[in-house]
């Protein structure tokens, strides 16, 4: 595959350099891997060209939820209280759909406190870009196991976690989510072009992000570990991804590359590994590919399940196209006398 993009290596189709998508110092412990993933979302955005004033960032509470400070400087952010970042996201996404909403959460945040919300953030297919920075511990208050702790795995202390674990992504594709992808922090490769693709996704683009956590989740036992990961990561495919201004040319061998074209003329392209074949829109295979990687320990890697024919929330509430919710005045919510008439007809 080879591309040739319009714009030049220093700067993005709308005239921005990398340093214009990039935020605060980071203030997480030197080596976590949630720092990996601010970077690449710096990437994934700046080759967007999405201009960073039309970019909302919503987090919870934790050490990941801390990351949207590091990135994307003017864009607008809201840090929600502990659980909350999917119902606050929903209404964002509601009010201004012509914003590009990203969530990053925790597996607290997220797996734990907040699991509700995020199943009906899911299942209503509310268009944002959502990510769970996920060690499988609180990192922001030492180290206990979350909910998405591995069973047996083994705490700084020598214990170890007696409870089966959440699997996000089999619960994202089991509740109706349209993007539903896994990688690594530390695999910038898989997770650029995951990003990419996510941000032009017309619904709920959900990645599970596994993200070392270097001060409570990184040592022998741990199956969170920066080793432990690397020993058992298995990728499900190669990606790539072509920004929709990009000329697009695909050379393949038939049945080696699945070729997806997004709504706004953007493209994925997944070329099988020799191991794997994978329809990416067959839910009940790819929950099958999850629970059979995790029962022999290893940690399956990618795009796991696509629909692109499924209305996001704002289309299934017929909201209107005209003008955004937050723009409406009260003229234009207040019925004439001849609406009023005709609605209380319904009631006689």
């Amino acid at each position: 595959m080879s591309t040739t993009n319009p714009t030049s290596s220093k700067t993005n189709h709308i005239g921005l350099v990398k340093s214009d998508y990039s935020g605060a110092k980071s203030t997480l412990c030197p080596g976590c891997g949630h720092d990996s993933v601010t970077n690449h979302i710096i990437n994934a955005f700046f080759k967007s060209g999405i201009p960073p004033h039309k970019v909302a960032k919503l987090s919870g509470i934790g050490c990941s939820s801390k990351t949207p400070t590091y990135f994307i400087s003017r864009a607008h952010g809201f840090n929600s209280v502990h659980g909350r970042m999917a119902p606050v996201a929903t209404g964002v996404s509601l009010v201004n759909p012509e914003l590009t909403c990203i969530g990053v959460s925790g597996d607290g945040d997220t797996a734990s406190i907040g699991i509700g919300g995020f199943v009906h953030l899911l299942r209503r297919n509310v268009p944002m870009v959502y990510l769970v920075e996920n060690n499988g511990v609180y990192g922001l208050t030492k180290g206990q196991f979350s909910a998405t702790a591995d069973k047996g795995t083994k705490h700084k202390s020598g214990e170890r976690n007696p409870f089966q674990t959440i699997d996000l992504c089999s619960m994202a594709i089991d509740v109706g989510c349209t993007f539903v992808a896994r990688s690594f922090s530390g695999d910038a490769k898989q997770l650029v072009p995951l990003l990419e693709a996510a941000i032009h996704h017309r619904g709920t683009a959900f990645i599970d992000i596994i993200s070392p956590c270097i001060s409570f989740a990184n040592h022998e036992g741990s199956t969170r570990s920066y080793e432990a990961v690397r020993e058992h990561i298995k990728a499900l495919q190669e990606l790539g991804f072509v920004q929709p201004l990009s000329e697009i040319k695909v050379d393949y061998e038939e049945g080696s590359v699945q070729v997806v074209e997004m709504p706004d003329g953007s493209m994925i392209t997944l070329r099988k590994l020799e191991s794997q074949s994978h329809d990416i829109t067959d839910s009940i295979n790819a929950i099958r590919l999850i629970q059979e990687a995790r029962n022999t320990g290893e940690i399956l890697t990618g795009l796991f399940y696509l629909r692109e024919d499924i209305p996001d929330l704002t289309k299934t509430l017929r909201l209107a196209k005209d003008k955004p919710l937050y723009s409406l005045r009260e003229v234009d919510l207040r019925p004439s006398k001849d609406q009023f008439n005709e609605i209380i007809k319904d009631f006689r």
